[in-house]
């Protein structure tokens, strides 16, 4: 059984969903740690038996290390994500994988140059609900699809914006879209397919910060269908995201990871369909690490098949590219059709 190298880069809350998953896989072994910050880096190498260092090109060069994971704050996650590549390193990335479409793109060629696996942290995909619900959409069970929604309902506390500098910041963090809501956009992606044109519309309601607090958008997808969207961390106290999908012979509601609403012909729906939790409602440090390990198992195939992985490169480009469009789409009060070229530059 081959045995693959890991290593982490960012030693924060979400790299401990990392450790664990690394930790749960058999072939797996977590080799080193890197943070700017020495005490996290000491700390969690001292407790998992691991190397650690502050720089992390010291990781880049060594030879027992095949799979990266970057878990640094979102808007270094693209600079650091192509240092992991060039070094000829397989890339797994926590979302969103960088801040704007080009930079993905960016990302997504250099990992086809290089000839390494990239692939975007989306671990609700392995969920056995979503894949169901995919199942179903793919195999036409409820129809044309006219309607999907996405609704994110979370809190978050001014002392959660407050924890760390770049965090409700723009550029390096992104509001309730961009960090909370794209797992959804993500899902609603997968799917209804690539969304055509969007209406989007933001506000800052009750944090200082700078991001979005609320982000609201009506879509158009490839497919004909519509959709329509509603992030937020202001809603108290958290509710479970949803996401609901209309079929001209059927419909499905997700709430949370569980299935609520199941009409689909033929199809029944399984005892265990209401069973599954995520977390992150109001804490991110509840989201569980299951998924993540389900993640890392399909890296790990893909390098050894040369194929894919479920949520690749381009996945994450695709759901980073919608948000930026909302957010372009409400700073130019207009609705946009998504990847034209605009004045200022292509959209990604």
């Amino acid at each position: 059984m081959a045995q693959w190298g890991f290593g982490i880069i960012g030693c924060g809350d979400v790299a401990e969903r990392h450790v664990e998953a690394i930790g749960q896989i058999e072939e797996a072994k977590l080799v080193a740690v890197s943070s700017r910050t020495e005490s996290r880096a000491r700390a969690l190498a001292e407790r998992e038996g691991c190397e650690w260092v502050t720089d992390y090109r010291d990781l880049l060069g060594r030879e027992d290390i095949d799979i990266v994971c970057v878990t640094t704050s979102s808007g270094s996650h693209a600079s650091v994500g192509l240092d992991v590549l060039n070094a000829g390193k397989h890339l797994i990335v926590e979302k969103p994988m960088a801040m704007s479409a080009r930079e993905a793109r960016k990302m997504t060629d250099t990992a086809r140059e290089r000839g390494v696996v990239l692939s975007s942290i989306a671990q609700r995909r392995f969920e056995a609900n979503n894949q169901l619900i995919k199942q179903v959409l793919d195999a036409g069970a409820i129809g044309r699809l006219l309607l999907a929604e996405m609704t994110l309902p979370f809190y978050r506390s001014q002392a959660y914006y407050d924890s760390a500098d770049w965090r409700g910041t723009i550029a390096e963090d992104g509001g309730a879209l961009m960090n909370q809501g794209i797992h959804g956009l993500d899902l609603m992606l997968w799917f209804a397919g690539d969304a055509r044109t969007v209406f989007g519309k933001t506000a800052t309601l009750t944090h200082r910060m700078e991001a979005e607090d609320l982000g609201l958008a009506i879509l158009q997808f490839e497919s004909g269908a519509y959709g329509t969207v509603m992030a937020s961390t202001s809603i108290q106290p958290g509710y479970p995201a949803t996401i609901a999908l209309y079929g001209e012979q059927g419909a499905i509601k997700l709430e949370g990871s569980s299935i609520v609403r199941w009409s689909v012909p033929g199809w029944e729906q399984p005892n265990w369909a209401q069973e599954q939790s995520y977390g992150g409602v109001t804490d991110p440090k509840s989201i569980v690490a299951e998924f993540h390990q389900s993640q890392f198992l399909d890296v790990i195939a893909a390098i050894e098949t040369g194929t894919e992985p479920l949520s690749s490169g381009e996945d994450g480009w695709r759901a980073v590219r919608l948000v930026e469009a909302i957010y372009e789409s409400a700073s130019r009060r207009a609705e946009i059709v998504i990847g034209e070229e605009r004045e200022g530059g292509a959209a990604g």
